[in-house]
């Protein structure tokens, strides 16, 4: 399989990333940061949006039944302007094994 240079990413919007299941964790000031940029107090929002993990360590964004994130909408992300670094990073600093076969950014460098 051809190695991707990921220092070339660059999104494409597909969401690919965004219907995987498993935690986004959030730093400490990500829970405000977010609530602000939905006009939601930080404690309704940690209340409706986040879960606490199973190692009790961190805050995780809510996944709707499917898997896919809440905030993935038909449009894209609704809070991309603050979404998590967890977010950011991708796939830089994390990817999801299947990364190469659903990313859209990845299956066009694989095709070239």
């Amino acid at each position: 399989m051809t190695k991707l240079d990921l220092s070339r990413f660059k999104c494409l919007g597909c969401g690919a990333c965004c219907r995987q299941e498993g935690y986004v964790r959030l730093k400490k000031n990500e829970t405000d940061i977010i609530a602000a940029f939905l006009n939601m107090d930080v404690y309704q929002f940690i209340e409706t949006c986040t879960i606490l993990t199973k190692d009790r360590h961190n805050l995780s964004l809510v996944e709707k039944e499917n898997g896919e994130c809440m905030f993935l909408t038909p449009k894209g992300c609704r809070i991309n302007d603050v979404k998590p670094d967890q977010c950011r990073d991708f796939p830089l600093k994390w990817k999801f094994t299947a990364f190469e076969k659903i990313c859209a950014w990845a299956k066009k460098e694989l095709k070239k």
